[in-house]
């Protein structure tokens, strides 16, 4: 292994303390991981990134992903990682195959490289915890980046050092695609190996590919501020996630129902397919997390892309929370009230934060299924980096029609609708309020979702930027169940204390006859409410529905369905092949518990 250059005098000036790891009474102090500490021997037949080719190799194309997961037989580690990891030289180093680009991203270099890499670490027994998770923007020219939670563990065919795996995604600037990696390296209390990466896995329809490559890397080790209080925040998060079991369990723990658990995800081409799940009875069955090289070794943290699913989780839930605080009317203001650059755009005169969140402003070039949304003027407001041109082109279609009368998809009216309700907030609360901040710190971390889905895609691709609203949130597996249980199950509220309005919610997940919102175009109508969707099913489409009933969806581009049911499960689908079939699903939970009966377990 390399040595840092760096005497340890100056590291400790640096890192203003000590280099040693925290002390067995310090960690003895912090709540432990579930499932720690690992009881392996450290016996692990290896010949993938051995010590010898994580020293010195040179890859010439991806490995296995099992390479870079926790083997059945690693031991508990001996050392401890804090401090900063920084790879260097990764806008030159590494590999990169293209499998599906229509649109040229690789015409540009940044695209064929890692971003400038760097972490800040703290370790909870075996596992390896960023104190910064979620989205953080780079500057680079093609990529944001997302760090995850990996491990550490002892092998003994390593001699000494700590064997370390970590999760990473990269995150398409200005977007929402998602490429998930993984990277590995070996570590003592002041040195470190080179590190492997690799991304094998996408949830991207429109740019696919292979990168890897191993690169120099320094480790800063000392104290990090806030350190123990990431490793006991971790701990809890753990504890508090959903019981997993896998999707074929669900057949035995409901051995009457004849479930046939291959219809879960069965719709889809596999090789498209990034997870898929199905929440039932308090469980989270999962499918797998299958890439070009074998399963994702960090399954449950892959880093999964809202998409439009934010159209409903976060532009309005957001106005659902702010109903439940401030009432209902917040849905009837108008945009011409709180949106300063519609003054003198005649078109938007009338138009609601409800009619934006319904698709029905009644401004549009054409009335056909999704022919905007795929037409230049929607071109030009996705690729619009800096907030005033995003909002030039979101304004910019005229008036065909009296608004809340015709439905017509835009991204661009759900940006307008949050900046609506960020505006209003703002006017409640003060100038510096921020419409997604509320939602994280009174909707999504009071139920429990993850850091990794605790930051959103801005303008100006920067932190300080307007969020997207219509796209650009992030989930795991366990963060999307929970979210989809909040509204199917708990009815928006949260250890009794009702967090979105109950009337409103209501009506978006259609349990309201009278309230089923806009009818949609298309070759198979549905309804669009408050950015939620819904289809009917009838006995036309399973003999075994004796009653009709409405199931309420979020959808994404590319293959993304959340689909919540009346029967209190909820079927989850991320893939990337244009696929949105889901009504297997749906019969196969019909088996569990009648859809008419409006049960939600």
């Amino acid at each position: 292994m390399r040595r840092l250059a760096t005497s340890t005098a100056l590291l400790a000036l640096l890192v203003g303390g000590m280099l040693t790891a925290p002390s067995s009474a310090v960690a003895k102090r912090v709540t432990p991981v579930p499932g720690d500490p690992l009881t392996g021997s450290g016996a692990v037949p290896r010949t993938v990134l051995t010590k010898a080719q994580l020293s010195r190799g040179t890859p010439t194309d991806t490995v296995p992903d099992s390479a870079f997961a926790l083997p059945a037989e690693a031991a508990p580690p001996t050392h401890t990682f804090e401090g900063t990891l920084t790879l260097n030289g990764t806008s030159r180093a590494g590999g990169y195959r293209m499998l599906k680009d229509t649109a040229g991203y690789s015409d540009l270099e940044a695209t064929k490289h890692l971003p400038r890499f760097s972490a800040t670490l703290v370790q909870n027994g075996s596992h390896l915890i960023p104190t910064v998770r979620g989205l953080r923007y780079t500057g680079n020219a093609a990529w944001n980046l997302a760090v995850g939670v990996g491990r550490a563990w002892q092998e003994d065919g390593d001699g000494g050092p700590t064997r370390a795996s970590l999760p990473f995604a990269l995150v398409e600037r200005n977007a929402n695609c998602v490429h998930n990696g993984v990277l590995s390296f070996l570590f003592d209390a002041s040195s470190i190996s080179k590190v492997r990466y690799q991304i094998t896995a996408e949830t991207c329809a429109y740019h696919q590919f292979d990168m890897w490559g191993q690169v120099g890397a320094t480790y800063r080790p000392g104290p990090i501020p806030g350190g123990k209080a990431a490793r006991k925040a971790y701990a809890a998060e753990v504890a508090g996630r959903l019981p997993t079991k896998p999707i074929a369990q669900l057949a035995t723990d409901h051995p009457g129902a004849d479930v046939d658990t291959s219809k879960f995800g069965g719709e889809i081409t596999p090789s498209a397919l990034s997870t898929y799940g199905f929440y039932y009875d308090g469980v989270n069955y999962v499918g797998g997390c299958q890439t070009r090289r074998g399963q994702y070794p960090f399954c449950g943290q892959m880093l999964l892309p809202s998409y439009s699913t934010a159209k409903s989780a976060f532009a309005s839930t957001a106005m659902l929370r702010l109903a439940q605080r401030y009432g209902t009317g917040v849905a009837d203001q108008r945009l011409t009230d709180l949106v300063p650059e519609t003054a003198g755009k005649r078109a938007w005169s009338g138009v609601t934060i409800n009619h934006a969140l319904d698709m029905s402003t009644g401004n549009y070039t054409s009335a056909g299924f999704e022919i905007d949304e795929a037409g230049s003027t929607m071109l030009d407001f996705f690729l619009a980096e800096p907030y005033t041109a995003k909002m030039n082109k979101a304004l910019s279609f005229p008036r065909k029609a009296t608004p809340g009368s015709q439905w017509v998809y835009h991204t661009s009216d759900t940006f307008l609708a949050t900046r609506a309700l960020n505006n209003y907030l703002r006017k409640k609360t003060g100038p510096r309020a921020d419409l997604f901040n509320m939602l994280r710190d009174e909707v999504l971390t009071p139920i429990g979702i993850s850091p990794d889905a605790g930051a959103t895609s801005r303008t100006d691709n920067s932190a300080h930027g307007v969020p997207f609203g219509g796209y650009g949130m992030f989930w795991t597996q366990d963060d999307i169940a929970k979210f989809a249980k909040f509204l199917n199950n708990d009815a928006g509220a949260v250890g009794g204390r009702q967090v979105l309005h109950p009337g409103l919610l209501a009506d978006s997940m259609q349990q309201n006859p009278s309230e089923r919102g806009v009818t949609t175009t298309g070759s198979t109508p549905m309804r669009y409410q408050n950015g939620f969707w819904d289809r009917e099913f009838t006995a036309a489409d399973n003999p075994a529905y004796t009653k009709p009933f409405h199931v309420p969806f979020m959808s994404g581009f590319g293959g993304i369905t959340v689909a919540m049911m009346p029967n209190g499960s909820t079927y989850y689908c991320f893939s990337d092949n244009y696929e949105y079939g889901w009504s297997a699903a749906v019969s196969e939970s019909q088996k569990l518990a009648p859809m008419a009966s409006g049960a939600r377990p």
